[in-house]
């Protein structure tokens, strides 16, 4: 459940992470990311009410972001992860870019995958098709 896992993130990660370096720095760590959350959390709703609350709880995220007006000193700003130790606000803002480019390109290559027969030698030139085939 990919977006119910990106609500999940929304609400308890990144902004939430943000302001808990903001507020403690390196001296208290973040609260663990509880990564299959989603599965309690988002049962029994649609994807279309999944995709409603995403959007809503992603345009609180930026709306947020903003508010806080982070210059580059705040961006080298220390946190501590509890699995990874130190890190920097910075770090911290282009992991959730990069993790939600990650999720895009997941489900791509589900999308993908459904048509790796269909496109039959043309999947030589679909190097994603080719892959999500296995080919």
């Amino acid at each position: 459940d990919i977006v119910g896992h990106l609500i999940h993130g929304e609400r308890t990660d990144w902004i939430p992470r943000v302001e808990h370096l903001l507020a403690h720095g390196d001296a208290v760590p973040f609260a663990p990311f509880v990564r299959d959350a989603m599965f309690e959390t988002s049962r029994g709703l649609t994807l279309p009410t999944l995709l409603d609350t995403f959007a809503a709880e992603r345009k609180a995220s930026l709306r947020r972001l903003d508010e806080l007006a982070l210059t580059a000193d705040d961006l080298r700003r220390l946190g501590r992860h509890p699995a990874f130790g130190m890190v920097t606000l910075g770090q911290l803002l282009a992991t959730w870019v990069a993790h939600d480019l990650d999720h895009v390109a997941q489900c791509v290559r589900v999308m993908a995958c459904r048509y790796a027969d269909e496109v039959g030698p043309w999947s030589a030139y679909l190097p994603l098709v080719g892959r999500a085939s296995g080919r």
